[in-house]
């Protein structure tokens, strides 16, 4: 890649480093608390395709900047729909169990809103 166009376009994320720090309040949780709270926004291979994507957009900056660029916010909101359809699903088999009378325990609700919490959480630090 031209040195010029390296300072313009970040490096994608190494696939091992964390988005952003967890919370302070979610370090005292309990093992399986903080594991169901951190799990991730997507499927490895979901991560690993949406990751190629970027290289693949980022590398075709050098030669056609503008075309890059609306690939890049296609695969933008691509992710964002992918999250927002997953969230949206979660919620409505959440809403499902109660329509129908389903025994929704303390428990089950704390789980939900912690994991509401530290997506909230990851949201606002980026």
């Amino acid at each position: 890649m031209n040195s010029r166009h390296e300072s313009i376009l970040e490096k994608p994320r190494a696939a091992d480093q964390p988005v952003a720090p967890p919370p302070a309040h979610q370090g005292n949780a309990p093992a399986a608390d903080r594991a169901a709270i951190e799990q991730p926004l997507f499927a490895e291979r979901e991560t690993t395709d949406f990751r190629r994507r970027w290289t693949d957009v980022q590398a075709a900056f050098v030669d056609e900047p503008r075309r890059a660029v609306e690939q890049a916010d296609a695969l933008v909101s691509d992710v964002v729909k992918r999250l927002t359809d997953g969230f949206a699903s979660a919620r409505s088999a959440l809403e499902r169990h109660w329509d129908r009378g389903d025994n929704v325990t303390t428990e089950d609700l704390r789980l939900t809103l912690q994991r509401y919490r530290a997506f909230f959480d990851r949201l606002l630090a980026m």
